[in-house]
């Protein structure tokens, strides 16, 4: 039985330190899909600032985003499944973070293609107005009504929303992260996604049941599929639980050491090395080809 889902973190994984899609990457997602296999984002981005690539790319598996909080089609913008924050613990996180000196961005809108949402960018947060302004970008001509300020946050949040995150440096969203742990407990889950590198950090705040594997594993679950015949690639903290659920769990040879130390996954080659499509070939295409050739 072969691997007939394919699960593709984006930034970090699929794209490279330059957020491209190289074209070896594309030719493999192609040549994967021409064999019988399917292709899902499984992103923490925004369903909104995924859309874009999984219709350039023509996929008609549903995109799971916000770290599995929200899945949907990106053509007819269909909800697949979705697990909204309720607004009594999004308003205690933004509170939380604004005490600590961090500016929140919420998610919202999981019925349409997604809003995002700020009420202040503090003086020296880089880090946020760099976040703000590519969201814009990624969403091009659609940017003034996707990408809003609002008086405050917490005076919208009268209705559940997809989910809240913080930027910052890793160490500042690390700190950021533990305080939230200890006053919040399970009643969010915390995700943090680190690039060390460039000393920056998405701490994204979800419904404590959403995760990436939670929602392939649903995605999954619709194609009538099992753990052994789903592959999943991905670089960092936030792709453990996606790893975990595949059959063929693979990370990225840019992942931190303490991830690629790591018992149970395959090792593939970085994001500017093509290692999504080293693991295409090696995984889906090159058993595909064996079995060809045998008969």
């Amino acid at each position: 039985m072969g691997i007939r889902l394919i699960a593709l973190d984006l930034d970090g994984t699929l794209l490279n330190s330059r957020g491209e899609l190289s074209e070896r990457n594309r030719a493999a997602v192609a040549a994967a899909r021409g064999a019988g296999a399917e292709v899902a984002l499984v992103t923490g981005r925004r369903f909104r600032d995924a859309r874009p690539l999984a219709l350039e790319l023509g996929l008609d598996v549903p995109v799971i985003a916000h770290n599995g909080a929200l899945t949907k089609h990106a053509l007819t913008l269909e909800t697949v499944a979705v697990a909204l924050m309720p607004a009594e613990s999004a308003r205690a996180v933004v509170a939380l973070g604004r005490a600590h000196g961090a500016d929140a961005l919420v998610s919202d809108d999981h019925e349409g293609a997604g809003l995002l949402l700020y009420d202040q960018i503090s003086e020296g947060n880089t880090a946020l107005a760099k976040y703000i302004a590519w969201s814009r970008r990624v969403v091009g001509d659609e940017a003034a009504t996707a990408v809003r300020r609002v008086p405050s946050l917490e005076g919208y949040l009268d209705h559940d929303p997809v989910h809240v995150t913080f930027s910052g440096g890793c160490a500042a969203m690390r700190r950021l992260a533990d305080e939230m742990g200890r006053e919040l407990g399970g009643a969010v889950k915390l995700l943090l996604t680190l690039y060390p590198r460039a000393d920056f950090a998405l701490l994204d705040v979800l419904h404590p049941n959403a995760s990436k594997g939670a929602g392939l594993a649903a995605v999954a679950a619709e194609m009538g599929l099992g753990r052994e015949e789903v592959m999943a690639v991905g670089d960092n903290f936030n792709d453990v639980e996606m790893l975990e659920y595949a059959g063929t769990g693979v990370l990225m040879g840019n992942a931190e050491p303490p991830l690629r130390e790591r018992a149970g996954f395959h090792l593939t080659a970085a994001n500017d090395e093509d290692g999504v499509a080293q693991a295409i070939e090696k995984f889906v295409l090159q058993p595909l080809s064996g079995r060809q050739v045998n008969g």
